[in-house]
C-alpha cells in the first residue's frame, strides 16, 4: 500500500469546458491548473479526448513533477462535440472496474452516461459516480435530467442496500442542476434518501459556472452518501478559486481556461501506512 506522507486526501472535480475542443494553450493552462489543486484525484467532465489526457499528464510531469494516471471511456455520444468523462489519479491511488452506467444517459445516445468506477486512496475506499447531466432550464430539460437521474439513484441505492457490500460513495461532476430549483432531479438522483449533497449545504451562496454575462449560479454538484461521516471532513468542501490562484480575474479564466470552477474535499485516510 503506497505512503501518501499525509493523513488526508484530496478528492477534486472539474469542468474542462471542452464544448467546442480545447486548444493547445488553453489545455495548458488547465495541467497548471491541476497542479496547484494538487489531488490525490480529479473526476474530469467534457474531457473531448484520451488524447488531452495524455497531454495534461506530460504537462503535469515535466512542467510539475507530478505523475498522474487516468481511466477513459470514449463514450462516442457526439461527433461534433465528443465530452466524456474521465478520472485523473495520482501514484498510488487505486481506481479499477472503470465502466459506464448503462442507461443512465436518459435513453438518449447524444448523452453522457454516469462514469463509475472503484477508487481506493490509503485505506480510504469508495464508489466513485461522475456525471454529466442533461443541461438546459426548460421542463423538457429537467424531464430528462429527471429520468437520467432516476438511473443513477436506483443504481445508488441497489449497491447500498443489505444485500451488497454498503460501500461509500462519491457522487460528482456536472449536475447542470441549480439548488433550490431543480428539486425533482435531486430527488431522484439522491437514491432512496441515501446521498448527501453537501455542495448544495455548504456552498449555498457560491457559484461553479461563470457565464458570459458575468453571471454565475451553482451547476456543478458534489454529494456523499450519508453513513460517510467518519472519513469526509466536514465542512471541507470548497470551490477552488483558480482563476485568483492563475491572477487572472474570472472573466479571463472563463476566455482562457474554462467556465467551471473546480470542486475540492478532503477526506481521512484511515490506518495510513
Amino acid at each position: 500500500m503506497a505512503n501518501f506522507g499525509k493523513s488526508t486526501a484530496t478528492v477534486a472535480a472539474w469542468n474542462l469546458a471542452g464544448f467546442d475542443g480545447i486548444d493547445p494553450e488553453r489545455l495548458q493552462r488547465q495541467a497548471d491548473g491541476l497542479a496547484m489543486i494538487d489531488a490525490e484525484l480529479v473526476a474530469l467532465v467534457e474531457v473531448p479526448s484520451d488524447a488531452h489526457l495524455d497531454v495534461i499528464k506530460a504537462r503535469l510531469q515535466s512542467r510539475h513533477g507530478v505523475t498522474y494516471h487516468s481511466r477513459f471511456i470514449d463514450q462516442q455520444a457526439s461527433a461534433s462535440h465528443p465530452l466524456n468523462i474521465a478520472v485523473l489519479f495520482k501514484d498510488g491511488v487505486e481506481v479499477e472496474n472503470t465502466e459506464l452506467l448503462d442507461g443512465s444517459n436518459g435513453g438518449d445516445p447524444g448523452r453522457r452516461k454516469a462514469l463509475l468506477a472503484d477508487a481506493k486512496i490509503g485505506r480510504f475506499d469508495f464508489k466513485l459516480i461522475v456525471v454529466h447531466l442533461k443541461s438546459g432550464r426548460s421542463t423538457d430539460d429537467q424531464r430528462l435530467r429527471d429520468e437520467q437521474c432516476k438511473v443513477i439513484g436506483d443504481y445508488i441505492t441497489e449497491i447500498r442496500g443489505p444485500q451488497n457490500r454498503n460501500p461509500d460513495v462519491i457522487l460528482c461532476g456536472d449536475f447542470n442542476m441549480i439548488p433550490g430549483q431543480d428539486i425533482s432531479n435531486f430527488h431522484f438522483l439522491g437514491g432512496d434518501d441515501v446521498m448527501d449533497f453537501i455542495s448544495s449545504w455548504d456552498l449555498q451562496a457560491r457559484f461553479s459556472h461563470i457565464l458570459e454575462a458575468g453571471r454565475a449560479n451553482l451547476l456543478d454538484g458534489f454529494a456523499i452518501s450519508r453513513r460517510f461521516s467518519t472519513e469526509y471532513i466536514r465542512g471541507s468542501l470548497r470551490l477552488f478559486p483558480l482563476h485568483w490562484s492563475m491572477d487572472i480575474g474570472r472573466q479571463r479564466f472563463r476566455e482562457t481556461v474554462s467556465d467551471h470552477l473546480p470542486f475540492v474535499a478532503s477526506f481521512r485516510m484511515r490506518d495510513l501506512d
